[in-house]
């Protein structure tokens, strides 16, 4: 049994319930985390009685993203951020293993079930929605901000959610939607009252549970078997290469300058502002 140091895991009857476990910082995902996810995943399917995952988050959100503190405000380079000229192969491998680590949640053979309280954003909205299932309080909010600068969504599941044009409609702006909207446009399986969240998740998980685990396997493969199909891994290669020039081209550069300068929050204001990137400036 692994040792996690960012989040929780234990075992109720046929359900093995993960809890992101970093609440001060919103369960922000640091260098540990995504390996975590998947050792704990990987923990769930070797149980022969687990039947159903169930994923949260600790405290007041589900996740907040990257913590940018760690990526982005701490000076100098990092994991995520190089030296120009960069390597974008050396940016594709690191993201690529992230983007495979959040993604056994979707190849998992057992289902996976994502609860959103609070806030599923940018690299926390890439984690839920590689969940099988995402129920979500109807207060709650998920969008991918660093749409409009430093970033991509690597696991591309906005548009296999939702369809190009609603897909576009939230990368285009990096806005957030509630939980609410999030139903009404077929992104999320369900949204209730917050104060109804936690019965809501265990009666769906207690019903899968019911199911024999190579029932639900098959059901599983079949289905994730047509979004294989239609290009998921492709699409996948191309959105973590992305990710990796926002990080590195003038205006996510500038982002990161920024935020060491002036503190990350007062980046991301500006970057969700909608005020110009200002260019010109030498960078690293």
């Amino acid at each position: 049994m692994a040792a996690y140091k960012t989040l929780l895991y234990r075992k109720q009857g046929r359900i093995a319930r993960i809890t992101l476990n970093r609440p001060r910082r919103l369960n922000a995902i640091n260098a540990a985390m995504p390996r975590e996810i998947r050792l704990a995943v990987e923990q769930a399917n070797a149980d022969n009685g687990v039947h159903v995952i169930v994923l949260d988050g600790a405290g007041r959100a589900f996740c907040a993203g990257y913590d940018l503190k760690d990526f982005a405000e701490k000076k100098g380079r990092n994991a995520y951020i190089q030296d120009m000229p960069w390597d974008p192969m050396l940016d594709y491998g690191m993201m690529k293993a992230n983007t495979d680590d959040f993604f056994s949640l979707w190849r998992s053979y057992k289902p996976t079930i994502c609860k959103v309280h609070g806030y599923a954003v940018a690299g926390g909205s890439d984690i839920a929605l590689c969940a099988d299932l995402v129920i979500m309080a109807e207060d709650a909010k998920i969008g991918y901000m660093p749409a409009r600068v430093w970033g991509c969504p690597t696991t591309a599941m906005w548009v296999f959610r939702l369809g190009a044009e609603k897909a576009k409609r939230m990368l285009f702006t990096g806005d957030t939607i509630d939980g609410k909207t999030a139903k009404q446009w077929g992104l999320v399986h369900e949204a209730v009252p917050a104060a109804g969240l936690d019965a809501a998740v265990d009666a769906l998980a207690a019903r899968i549970a019911g199911v024999p685990k190579n029932q639900l396997m098959m059901q599983k493969l079949m289905i994730n078997q047509a979004y294989e199909n239609m290009g998921l891994a492709t699409t996948q290669m191309f959105a973590t290469i992305f990710d990796g020039i926002t990080r590195h081209s003038p205006e996510g550069m500038w982002f990161k300058d920024y935020a060491e300068k002036e503190g990350f929050h007062k980046a991301v204001q500006w970057r969700d502002s909608g005020k110009a990137i200002p260019r010109g400036k030498k960078f690293r």
